[in-house]
């Protein structure tokens, strides 16, 4: 839930305001940034940007209650610019900050390592926007009307993207096993 006094501080050059709404959302924020970027520094970077675009544009915002859903629109946008600009493809490199269970071992940490690198072997097959979707679905959680306002796509290519990775990731891992006939 928004705090729409601290939104309409905000709005109103506090920068302090700002700073306490990004901070309520911080761990969100980096998650959704790192799995953009694929790596920390990256992320920290798509952050800074987003941080810096909040500011200049703060006054923009027309619903104080869509600023969470604001923001994380103009962290994704900065991150697509910064990949861009870096030429790079997106690849996770390290999906552990997507679970919350503490290691209790190091067989623990060793169970999780290969479950990570699984991950990353399987959305390796997928095509930018098919991992992107799936990534924000299955990792963040987002309904399709949400990736489909984040990402500027309409909401049947969202669920194209989604079920056509889905059914790569199928092939590719075997699914078909799994199915009854």
């Amino acid at each position: 839930m928004v705090d729409k006094k601290l939104v309409k501080r905000a709005k109103r050059g506090n920068k302090e305001a700002l700073l306490t709404l990004i901070m309520n959302k911080k761990d969100e924020y980096y998650r959704l940034a790192f799995s953009y970027m694929g790596n920390e520094q990256d992320a920290m970077d798509a952050m800074e940007d987003m941080i810096v675009s909040l500011y200049e544009k703060i006054y923009q915002l027309r619903k104080d209650e869509s600023f969470y859903f604001w923001s994380k629109k103009i962290l994704i946008n900065s991150c697509k610019t910064l990949l861009r600009k870096k030429q790079k493809v997106v690849f996770l490199e390290d999906v552990s900050y997507f679970y919350d269970r503490p290691l209790s071992s190091s067989r623990d940490a060793h169970k999780k390592r290969e479950l990570q690198m699984d991950i990353e072997q399987l959305l390796s097959h997928l095509n930018a926007d098919q991992r992107e979707a799936i990534v924000l679905k299955y990792f963040h959680d987002l309904d399709y009307e949400t990736i489909s306002q984040m990402t500027d796509v309409p909401l049947g290519t969202v669920k194209s993207r989604i079920f056509q990775g889905l059914k790569k990731l199928r092939d590719v891992h075997g699914g078909d096993r799994y199915e009854k006939y």
